[in-house]
């Protein structure tokens, strides 16, 4: 687990509000240590995902928060096929 802290440094030029706001948005998850967000492996790779985003094809907010929904429904119906 990596806390907010950690995972800005951890990505150059991604401020601790700016994740709040992906955190509130519902980009990504994170736990409540306290009063402290911490984030697990999945949630900082999921983190480089946007950052990805961003950069390769320079998405806004809105296109990005629409990507990201259609990249997790892909991710679960791949989860469901895979289980029958």
């Amino acid at each position: 687990m990596m806390t907010l802290e950690l995972v800005c440094a951890r990505f150059q030029g991604l401020a601790p509000e700016e994740l709040r706001g992906w955190v509130a948005a519902g980009y990504v998850r994170a736990d409540a240590e306290g009063e402290a967000l911490v984030f697990q492996e999945i949630d900082v790779a999921r983190i480089g995902l946007i950052l990805d985003l961003r950069e390769t094809l320079a998405l806004e907010e809105e296109p990005l928060a629409l990507v990201l929904s259609l990249l997790d429904q892909i991710y679960a119906l791949r989860r469901r096929l895979g289980e029958g």
